[in-house]
């Protein structure tokens, strides 16, 4: 009785995730593969459609560049938080968090105006006579990748900040009285501690905006779609649930593959703990 004890506490959490995550994945995939018999037709004529090519290629290459972007702002950013006394280090977090504590919607707007033909950036740039008519950024893949960046930067840097939080500072001292300055024993130190919370990052900022919505749908509206606003407009303004379904599939499955193959390069890359023979 004692050994099933903890495996009772679970009970509720599986009986919750089947009823309301499961029970309706299922009824949303089932009827893209079991129309009338199985048939995997909708998943032909979604590969096979090159405008649904386009919008799967554009929401990748979007997720592929914000993550990458959020790597490079958020590795210096996170060492220099987790470097740090415990006083600025609270202060800094807070504030690197802080977007996280507004609405999507609200920091979506937000970009709207700066962003916008009569926006701060393109009355700046004209104040300045660097151009003499507005520059076209909102509704654009620009836009978007910009939104999904700010968004989901603070996630890369708090899941560094807990990694690097762990790298002893005697190390980075061993490597300067070698003969290493700063930047080299950064690299040669702290990168390669720090890769399985890179890539942990990666796979939350990756996966968070190949699903995004709400950003995506503010900045790019209908001019640059990606998958998860091609979903709402299958589902609500077509009541094409059938190839919404299929779109979920695909953005469902790109996720676990990017999951799998990132989880298995942090396995494999992660340095903490080895000691040569």
């Amino acid at each position: 009785m004692k050994k099933s004890m903890p495996y009772l506490f679970l009970l509720p959490g599986i009986v919750l995730l089947i009823f309301f995550l499961m029970v309706p994945l299922f009824s949303i995939l089932w009827p893209t593969l079991f129309p009338e018999g199985f048939s995997l037709n909708a998943y032909t004529s979604f590969f096979t459609d090159e405008y649904y090519i386009e919008i799967l290629i554009r929401t990748i290459r979007i997720a592929l560049i914000a993550a990458i972007v959020c790597i490079i702002m958020g590795v210096p950013t996170a060492y220099f938080i987790s470097r740090c006394n415990a006083k600025w280090k609270g202060i800094l977090i807070a504030v690197s968090i802080f977007p996280m504590l507004t609405n999507s919607v609200v920091r979506s707007f937000a970009w709207i105006n700066i962003l916008g033909k009569n926006g701060v950036i393109n009355n700046m740039l004209m104040a300045l006579g660097v151009i003499d008519q507005p520059i076209g950024m909102l509704y654009t893949e620009f836009s978007v990748l910009i939104g999904t960046i700010y968004l989901f930067l603070p996630l890369m840097i708090m899941t560094l900040v807990g990694v690097m939080d762990q790298i002893d500072n005697d190390m980075m001292e061993a490597a300067e009285s070698l003969g290493a300055n700063k930047l080299k024993a950064f690299i040669k130190v702290v990168l390669p501690l720090s890769v399985p919370g890179i890539l942990t990052g990666a796979v939350l900022v990756f996966t968070g905006a190949l699903t995004a919505y709400t950003t995506p749908q503010l900045l790019g509206g209908n001019k640059s779609l990606v998958l998860a606003t091609l979903i709402y407009q299958r589902a609500m303004t077509l009541n094409d649930w059938s190839g919404a379904g299929v779109i979920a599939a695909v953005m469902i499955i790109i996720t676990l593959v990017v999951m799998k193959v990132l989880n298995i390069l942090a396995a494999r890359l992660d340095k903490r703990g080895e000691v040569d023979a």
